[in-house]
């Protein structure tokens, strides 16, 4: 999962699920809490339409006819949901959920532990079960609710939002054939291959545009796990393009917009998305899928975000997200990220995340690895395929490196914890982010792992690099369909000493153990560069802000402004916390006028040469302060600065590979 640049938390309201629709029975009360029984795989399919003709008012109907047998049965609703490492299945947003059998209603009861199991009793001689619900597309929710999002225009659906099944199966052994109804005049596009034909050899998945009445879509029976392993994206603006026509298995980019002119993109970045193809199938020295969607939604309507999938990726920006330049460059590493989730994260993937089913939990404590690593590359991957420069790769660097050296919670709470802790700690609030620590193993992987390749690079005298590790480690057993091989530590370790042999268990224990307060910033000093602060904003840290407001004041104050004046952050032990400023304290005036960022970045400008201390009147709730900063140090803002005493690999590592 890409966290995806649309900065910014917030808290909402959860839906009120009335489950009492009828009454229960005694045999539900003696039933309840306990696991769910062993069960049979089932024989016949079930079937699963889905009817999203309601989806401009954000309503999606569910149909399931379940293959079931006579006797106590638990249906799950899924609640690890993949790629987002944490019970997030929205059930807050299931409504209307009715059981029958044989056209007769059946009495159901949710466990009083587990709210994503219904019980149910299924009377002797029925087969199976007709279960009818609707899926409400609210603007969030208790968990990934966001994930699933509707508009007057498009559609992204996670499957896993409209299923149900028995529990007690591994998913990947409960055999589903889907349907989908779509709004008139919409298109689509999956990697699920069409009813009737070999998934092995199906290329997904689409329809055009077009058309005067709602369109339904069959699909191939799959396994419940690769169902929700393929969303869908949908549209009244739909347009698929073929990607790199001499790569097998093919790709295609599958586009959703907020309007026909969007789905034109830039010749140069239709190029750079053509290059990621060929770069990743040639760094991983393998493919793991019979087909690969890229599904975008270009789109100020719903929510963006970006969620791996094994032969697709569901990825979500701003409507003028990639026409827009300076959004193009805060979006240019979404696409290349999930794509490489691919290999590292589907194909490989950490034991405690290759659970068997929605129900068992995940444990993250390889996040470093899954998101840390795949961070890394699909940085080195946008530089490579065109979608950065080399100078916006080293202008996003600096932005990672300084952010993570300037987290006083690293004292503290190391990497592994955020790696551990991960299923509490995505979508937290940004105050205190700095001391409390969020998904850290994103950022502090990505800085581990260039300090690996730099590492490789100087023991082996540039004869190899991280390359070589990934073509081992993710290239394994060669070109392969969507299947999954766990790994463990030992695993990582084996495979970099095959590189070249070196203590790398050591080297990276030490790293995301570590309670330094520093970063470990020696794979930008071995690869030639120099972490500096200076007056002028970077052009990413411009986009930055410049997107969502506010200023960094990080490195000067001590604390990182939001829009209008809100203060987000404030480091520990800084000069804003010294003089008792906090989180959710409004600056209100600075040096006696009324706050605006440029005001704020011209204090600090004024504050070099002067004597005099930076006043600032803030808010806290209804009562006014006057605070002095003694501060004069100016504006800083990080950049990499070329260390000519070293080589520069930085810059040979984002050459592209032939």
């Amino acid at each position: 999962m890409k966290i995806a640049p649309r900065y910014g938390a917030s808290t909402l309201p959860a839906v009120l699920l009335l489950s009492a629709i009828l009454p229960a029975t005694a045999a539900f009360a003696a039933r309840k809490s306990k696991p769910a029984p062993a069960a049979a795989p089932p024989q016949a399919p079930i079937l699963l339409r889905v009817d999203m003709t309601d989806a401009p008012r954000h309503l999606i109907h569910a149909h399931e006819h379940i293959p079931v047998a006579a006797g106590p049965l638990v249906l799950e609703y899924p609640e690890w949901i993949p790629g987002n490492h944490r019970p997030t299945g929205p059930i807050d947003n299931v409504a209307g959920l009715f059981i029958k059998a044989n056209g007769q209603p059946l009495p159901w009861r949710r466990d009083e532990v587990d709210m994503y199991g219904v019980h149910v009793d299924v009377p002797q001689g029925v087969t199976t079960l007709d279960v009818d619900f609707d899926y409400l597309v609210t603007p969030g929710g208790t968990g990934a609710s966001e994930n699933y999002s509707t508009s007057k225009n498009l559609a992204v659906l996670e499957w896993n939002s409209v299923v149900m099944y028995p529990a007690g199966i591994p998913v990947r052994n409960i055999p589903i054939t889907p349907s989908i109804t779509l709004p008139a005049g919409w298109g689509f596009g999956t990697a699920l291959a069409p009813a009737g034909q070999d998934i092995k050899t199906s290329n997904g998945s689409t329809h055009p545009a077009g058309g005067d009445s709602p369109q339904t879509a069959s699909f191939a029976t799959v396994g419940v796990n690769m169902l929700v392993d393929s969303p869908l994206i949908a549209g009244r603006y739909f347009k698929e393009i073929p990607l790199a026509p001499g790569v097998t298995p093919k790709h295609y980019l599958d586009l959703a917009a907020d309007a026909q002119e969007d789905l034109d993109l830039k010749p140069a970045t239709l190029t750079a998305i053509n290059n990621l193809v060929h770069q990743a199938g040639t760094v991983y020295a393998s493919r793991h899928y019979y087909t690969y969607h890229f599904l975008l939604s270009l789109s100020d309507e719903i929510r963006g975000e970006g969620l791996e999938h094994h032969q697709s990726s569901d990825n979500g920006i701003e409507e003028h997200g990639f026409s827009d330049p300076q959004l193009a460059m805060l979006n240019a590493d979404l696409l290349s990220h999930e794509y490489t989730h691919s290999w590292n994260g589907k194909y490989r993937r950490p034991a405690g995340l290759a659970t068997p089913d929605y129900k068992t939990p995940m444990r993250g404590d390889l996040l470093w690895v899954y998101e840390g690593m795949t961070q890394y590359w699909g940085g080195v991957l946008a530089a490579r395929s065109g979608l950065w420069t080399p100078q916006q790769y080293r202008d996003a660097l600096a932005f990672t490196a300084a952010n993570m050296d300037n987290r006083p919670g690293r004292t503290w709470r190391n990497v592994e914890d955020t790696a551990i802790a991960a299923s509490i700690l995505r979508g937290g609030s940004p105050w205190w982010s700095s001391w409390r620590l969020s998904q850290d193993y994103y950022p502090e992987g990505d800085l581990i792992w260039l300090d690996a390749d730099t590492t490789i690079r100087q023991l082996t005298h540039g004869q190899k690099s991280l390359n070589d590790f990934v073509a081992i480690f993710l290239g394994l057993n060669g070109n392969t369909g969507p299947i999954t091989v766990p790994y463990t530590l030992d695993d990582i370790v084996t495979a970099l000493n095959k590189v070249v042999p070196y203590d790398w268990r050591g080297f990276l224990t030490s790293r995301v153990e570590s309670h330094e307060a520093h970063a470990p910033l020696n794979g930008i000093e071995h690869g030639g560069y120099k972490l500096v602060y200076t007056d002028q904003p970077s052009d990413f840290e411009k986009a930055a802000y410049g997107h969502r407001g506010g200023v960094d004041c990080i490195a000067s104050l001590g604390m990182r402004i939001g829009k209008n004046g809100a203060i987000a952050d404030v480091l520990m032990n800084s000069l804003a916390y010294k003089a008792g400023l906090g989180p959710g304290v409004k600056i209100v005036a600075v040096n006696n006028l009324a706050y605006s960022d440029d005001r704020m970045k011209q204090a600090l400008r004024a504050a070099k040469t002067s004597q005099d201390p930076l006043q600032l009147i803030v808010t806290n709730t209804d009562e006014f302060q006057v605070v002095h900063l003694d501060y004069h140090g100016g504006e800083r803002y990080p950049h990499l600065e070329r260390d000519s005493t070293q080589p520069d690999l930085l810059d040979d590592i984002i050459k592209p590979l032939n």
